[in-house]
């Protein structure tokens, strides 16, 4: 047989251990205890007990997250071994509105107390788990890195040598501009050769932009053909760069998850329950 009573507010629940042989008293806190804690608590003291479940009435099992004030408002079977026992808790008095919700309340601080004393442990795991999933993250960029090094260095080189290419054959083409005008013919025969250079260059600038829909302007068009360099360069070497830049992502994610979760705790709740708390 089991029996339910309550004592001091709390419900005992007295049951026959089978292989000691006497009755044991389990004192539940209902509001934070729940149908697997309960269970557990009774195959600790009764080291012979294998199988411990609880049913309902109508032969549903219940779930081991259940707390217990809601398995103690109605009938249920508790099955230890091979023996089911069905377990009728008493009913208790209905409370008066007032005296409902100043329970809830008292409920509700109590959770919040039991979450703030296991805050720390809690805490503690999930620091554990983010900082192995950094690591995780650190070797598979590791690699990658030193790949999109090299990568990066030969774009950078490419480009710095496209650029002094440029001004090279800039200086060229005023040195023979000018060689032309004031040594071999006069300005009056130059003169229509530095206007149509002038245009065609005016119309390449035109077709740059038509092209990439983007003014000619010295940085951004340095910083385009350094990406030009740099995907190509990718591509013969096999850099998968989506894959660089999602683990960069996660990378940042999981170092922001941590820095929140090493924050005291009154900078990482909401300014408004602070104020409620207050």
């Amino acid at each position: 047989e089991v029996t339910v009573n309550y004592r001091h507010g709390l419900p005992v629940i007295t049951l026959m251990l089978p292989t000691r042989r006497e009755r044991c008293r389990f004192t539940v806190k209902p509001v934070v205890t729940t149908v697997g804690a309960f269970l557990q608590d009774v195959q600790r003291e009764d080291k012979g007990i294998e199988r411990a479940e609880i049913f309902t009435t109508d032969g549903s099992k219940v779930s081991n997250a259940t707390l217990m004030e809601v398995l103690l408002m109605n009938d249920f079977k508790l099955v230890i071994n091979n023996t089911a026992y069905s377990v009728s808790p008493p009913v208790k008095d209905k409370l008066s509105s007032e005296h409902a919700t100043e329970m809830e309340d008292i409920k509700s601080l109590v959770h919040r107390l039991f979450v703030a004393l296991h805050l720390e442990d809690h805490q503690i795991r999930k620091e554990r788990e983010l900082l192995q999933k950094l690591d995780h993250l650190k070797e598979e960029l590791l690699p990658l890195e030193q790949m999109k090094a090299r990568i990066v260095d030969s774009a950078d080189v490419k480009t710095s040598r496209l650029l002094w290419v440029g001004l090279a054959l800039m200086s060229t083409q005023g040195g023979a501009l000018a060689w032309l005008t004031w040594w071999v013919y006069s300005w009056d025969i130059m003169e229509p050769v530095t206007y149509f250079i002038t245009y065609g260059s005016a119309m390449a600038f035109y077709a740059y932009f038509v092209l990439t829909k983007q003014d000619y302007i010295y940085p951004h068009a340095k910083d385009r053909q350094f990406l030009h360099y740099f995907y190509r360069k990718s591509k013969k070497q096999h850099f998968n760069v989506e894959q660089y830049n999602k683990l960069k992502d996660d990378l940042a994610e999981v170092e922001e998850s941590l820095r929140r979760l090493r924050q005291p705790l009154h900078l990482r709740l909401p300014i408004q329950e602070i104020s409620d708390k207050d």
